[in-house]
This record gives structure tokens, sequence and C-alpha cells, in this order.
């Protein structure tokens, strides 16, 4: 069987890809192990797909070269995604941070992406291992199918329970492509039993800055059994390295909140006057933390300060993260180096293309990893395109 281009995953990037190509004429075929298409659409979101950003931007991404999402996004940005969605009806919001969902259910993008497909006569085989790849006379054989181009959409291994896989390195090797050491991102970080206070107040959270270097980010934070979640948690661990030290801000005013506490109410302990601000929970472990006995009208000033430090400062020294089964996306990857920022091809292989998670750029939370798999998408089945005339 004779195509234009095999694009190895049906998942987002893939899909676009496909449906791209194949309306400007191209005939494509997209193979995927796994038994329906979309699945990690399927549960992004919680149900609803954050589907892109309005805030969408290049320094919004992680990579080894910060330039290279830069031509991509440009040239298909959130703005296309929307109006696309739109064009099916969908009805969407945007929740915080310019995170825009589906109002009803993600399954709603991937019937759009298959509609999509379907208008470029893109034929998809599902539950088909892509097994050994044979490369001769500028063409790729993958399945019993044979084109003059491969799109590798296959993704990372964060999430193995959705079905993936690190098949996009096993490729990239095959075919002399670099990697980017790929490690989890946007995931929980752990703490060691030095840090028992926090990770007994499970369930605990609240409105936080989370600091590593001079990376912030200021969202909610979350305690669990295992240490530190939520949004702000996720947003920094993609820039954590181990060894390095999370700074948490849960009161931006601490030293101003507990002077001003010491006046109203002197007779007060330590504990009341963080409730007042912060769950009764971490006001507890908190208070355990600094550990001043005394009422606070006993306390100086200046111990007040020391105090207030933990609370705008307070340092933990994460033992590692959850791993690909808790990480909502893998940085690193296939080295931009090795691709053109324009086409997704690789430079030294020709009619070889990556795309998505796949490649070594890694989206912010909040809709920023969708935008840049439409757009990478869009980018290589537009090169398809041109090159099958």
């Amino acid at each position: 069987m004779d195509y234009d281009a095999i694009i190895l995953g049906a998942g987002g990037a893939g899909l676009l890809a496909a449906a791209t190509a194949g309306q400007a004429g191209a005939r494509v075929l997209v193979l995927d192990h796994a038994d329906a298409p979309g699945k990690k659409i399927l549960i992004s979101g919680g149900g609803r797909c954050n589907f892109t950003n309005r805030e969408t931007e290049p320094h919004c991404y992680l990579s080894e070269n910060p330039h290279f999402a830069k031509s991509a996004l440009s040239r298909y940005t959130q703005w296309d995604f929307l109006a696309l969605v739109e064009r099916y009806g969908i009805a969407w919001h945007e929740k915080t941070l310019g995170q825009l969902f589906c109002d009803g259910s993600a399954k709603q993008i991937v019937d759009m992406l298959l509609a999509e497909c379907r208008l470029g006569n893109v034929e998809i085989r599902l539950s088909t291992p892509v097994g050994e790849i044979a490369h001769a006379d500028g063409r790729f054989q993958v399945a019993g199918a044979s084109a003059p181009a491969l799109v590798i959409a296959t993704g990372g291994p964060s999430i193995p329970k959705m079905g993936a896989t690190g098949k996009a390195y096993e490729i990239a090797d095959r075919f002399g492509l670099k990697l980017v050491t790929p490690r989890p991102a946007l995931v929980p970080l752990t703490l060691g039993k030095d840090e028992m206070l926090f990770r007994e107040i499970s369930g605990v959270a609240c409105p936080t800055i989370a600091r590593v270097r001079d990376i912030a980010f200021e969202e909610a934070s979350l305690f669990t059994h295992k240490g530190l979640s939520g949004p702000a948690i996720l947003q920094v661990s993609s820039y954590w390295s181990p060894g390095e030290t999370i700074e948490l801000t849960l009161v931006k005013d601490a030293a101003e909140m507990l002077r001003a506490a010491k006046r109203r109410m002197p007779r007060a302990h330590m504990k009341a006057a963080l409730a007042e601000r912060l769950p009764n929970r971490l006001a507890d472990a908190l208070a355990e933390r600094i550990g001043e006995t005394r009422p606070l009208g006993a306390i100086t000033d200046a111990e007040l300060d020391l105090a207030a430090d933990m609370l705008t400062r307070l340092r933990f020294r994460p033992t590692g993260t959850e791993g690909y089964a808790k990480a909502e996306v893998t940085a690193g990857g296939i080295d931009t180096a090795e691709l053109s920022s324009k086409t997704m091809e690789a430079k030294g292989v020709s009619g070889l293309y990556a795309i998505g998670e796949a490649v070594d750029v890694t989206g912010w939370l909040g809709g920023y990893n969708f935008q840049w798999a439409w757009a990478s998408g869009v980018a290589a089945g537009k090169a398809i395109a041109a090159r099958s005339g």
C-alpha cells in the first residue's frame, strides 16, 4: 500500500498533521498501537480538554533551543485553533490564566480532529503495532505500508497507563537523531522523611508563589502524602533539577501580618495568627515548624520577622518526582538541532518528521502543550502536502 505519508501516532499532533496534509491532497495513513485515537486528549482537563491558552507565547516553552518553537507557533496560533473549534460549534469557556476548555466533553475535540481527517480522506489504523521500520530508495516501510514521508507523533513516555511509550526515541535512534535526555515534567515532587510534618497534612491546598532559582509561578500548591503538587508545583517541576531547593511564598506580607496580629491579640499564639490567613492544618504544621510557644505579645518584632521569613520563603529540597506515571508531559526528547523549525523535518534524513511531545519542546501547564501539538502538526502537514505536490 503506497501513501504520501505515514504518521505514527493518533494523538493531537498526529491527527492534525494528517488532516492538514490530507486536505491538501496528500494520501495519508495514521498508525497507532492503541485501540482508540486521542486517548490523552480524552483525559485532559478533567475530561473537558484544556485545548489551548490565550496567552501562548514562545517564552512559555522549555527547550535546549528556546527559539525553535517560534516559527510553528507563529504560523498556527491559538486563534487559528480556536477558530477551528468554533467552526465545529464546540462551546468553550476560559478558566484562569487564559486556559480554554470545552463546556462539554474532550470527546468533542477528538471527534473534530477525526472529522477533519475524514475531509482529507485520511486512513487511520488502530491496534496496529509499528514494529520494524525499513528505509530504502527514499521510502519508509511500516506495517505493510510504504511512503516517502514518515512522521514521528508518538509522544513521550508520560502517563504510561494511557499507552504512552518511548517509541519516538527508539525511532530517533534508528535514524541517528540525537536526544535531549527525556524526563518527567509537570509532575508532583516527593519529599523525604525530614519533611514528614508537611506530608502529614495531605490534601491541604492554598495559594502560593512557587519558585526554583529565579523562575516563579503564582498558583495553588497542594501538600500530598508523598510531597508537593498543585498547579504551582507542577509548573516549577519542569525547571527543577535534583538537589535544587523549591521555595514557597505562603503569605506575601507575613512580617506586617504577624506584627498586626501581635498588636490586635497579644495573648494569642502563633497558630491563631497563621490560621487567619492559612488553612488550619497548614497553620498547625507551620506553628510547629516555627516552634514558638510564647504569646504573640511576648515575642519581639525582630523574632516575628524571623518567623515571617518562613512564611515568605518556606524551603523544601525534594527527593525526586513521582515519575512518568504522574507526569502530564515529558521534557526533553528529539533534539531540535536535528529538525527544521519551519517543516519539522529531520535535517539529515529526507522525509522524516517529528512533532508534538516527541520533540524537545515542553509547554507550561494550561493548554500550552496542546498548542504546540497543533502548531507542529500543521507545520509538518503543510510540508508533506508541498512535497507530495
